[in-house]
């Protein structure tokens, strides 16, 4: 595939280097998604209360500030959806994060039986008619637009590259819209209909991502592609790992066959204990990993260490843990996690940032020391 033809800076350049493998000096830096306010403001070099008032601006700021060379994922106003210290009783709860009843399209759903009559009755004719409606061209359009437009935004400095959305998408879970209890259950009790759930969503994301492929190359768009959806916890796979060989790899591989073929890097979000599906995502096609929970049990040593399907190196984006080391370490405990994940990663497309979003509760001291060996680690690289 043809690669971005347009100038780069150098920064951008780094970026995109690392994510074509090629040896670097320096190791570039990916988003810094900080949530508490003051915090952004701070990082930002900006006053306080400057977040609150235009979080576009601010948090921009915060990420050229920190040295991000990367960003994938440009929700800037994604902290607001919390107060300045994290969520509060004023904080409106959905189906996994509190809600006391839940309903869609009319329906309560509160029994794995009506997970299943709302999947019969509303999701997959739904799903057949994106499918029959479906327009390669409008999708292709409005990638590029969308890539086109958030690079505008991010300006020079930074390298805009894909998240999962508009250039990709795959059938995952749905306990988003119902629930985790009655979700999972009905995934339990009616493998048959999970399977055609599945099976449909897959249908509709091949044609989805044929278009994104087309796109990737029409456009000469950095070829990378990160992945939102977890599927594991602190044990391992919230199913069965047997249950999603059957049901879902073969699906998943399926659908996401046209960025593959295209020679898009396709990097897996990881939330909690990923182990038992690595093996498999890479068989699948996928090129690289995001986030790592270490304290779960994911082995980022072990991973760093492995080839992709084709042969090629590994892509990763490796982080230092917002559930461990930043809001319960010291200065010195980010500084030495820092140095593991270079001397323990990849040897070419190596990427540095915080494992995933920064919570409240962080102190300045641990961020301003994250920034310090960002900038440390994109000038100097491993010397």
């Amino acid at each position: 595939m043809e690669q971005t033809s347009r100038d780069l800076t150098p920064s951008q350049q780094l970026a995109l280097d690392t994510i074509l493998r090629r040896p670097c000096k320096g190791i570039p830096i990916f988003i810094l998604h900080v949530m508490e306010w003051h915090m952004i403001d701070r990082l930002a070099g900006m006053p306080e209360g400057s977040y609150e008032k235009n979080p576009e601006e601010t948090y921009l700021k915060m990420q050229i500030n920190s040295g991000s060379c990367m960003n994938d994922q440009w929700i800037p106003r994604n902290p607001l959806s919390m107060k300045s210290s994290g969520y509060d009783d004023s904080t409106v709860r959905g189906a996994t994060t509190g809600a006391e009843e839940i309903v869609l399209d009319g329906m309560r759903i509160d029994s794995p039986e009506a997970v299943v009559e709302h999947m019969e009755k509303f999701y997959f004719p739904q799903l057949e008619r994106d499918i029959a409606a479906f327009d390669p061209e409008a999708n292709v359009k409005e990638i590029l637009d969308y890539e086109a437009k958030t690079q505008a935004v991010l300006g020079d400095s930074i390298l805009k590259t894909s998240d999962q959305g508009p250039a990709m998408t795959f059938p995952s879970y749905l306990y988003g819209p119902y629930g985790y209890e009655n979700y999972f259950m009905a995934y339990a009790l009616y493998p048959e209909v999970m399977e055609r759930h599945f099976k449909l969503g897959s249908d509709y994301a091949l044609l989805h991502n044929q278009a994104g492929a087309q796109a990737f190359i029409r456009g000469g768009l950095p070829p990378y592609i990160r992945t939102e959806c977890d599927m594991t916890d602190s044990r391992g796979t919230l199913t069965s790992i047997e249950s999603l060989d059957k049901i879902w790899f073969p699906h998943f591989a399926r659908c996401i066959r046209p960025l593959v073929d295209a020679g898009v890097n396709i990097i897996w979000h990881s939330d909690g204990n990923i182990m038992q599906m690595v093996p498999r995502l890479l068989e699948s096609g996928l090129k690289g990993f995001q986030g790592f929970q270490y304290e779960d049990g994911t082995d980022y040593e072990k991973i760093c260490k492995m080839k992709a399907k084709d042969g090629d190196s590994l892509l990763i984006v490796a982080g230092v843990s917002v559930t461990r080391t930043l809001p319960l370490g010291t200065p010195a405990d980010v500084r030495n996690e820092m140095k593991w994940l270079v001397e323990n990663g990849p040897k070419t497309g190596l990427f540095l940032g915080a494992s995933s979003s920064v919570a409240p509760g962080v102190s300045y001291e641990n961020l301003k020391t994250l920034v310090e060996g960002f900038h440390y680690y994109r000038e100097k690289g491993r010397n």
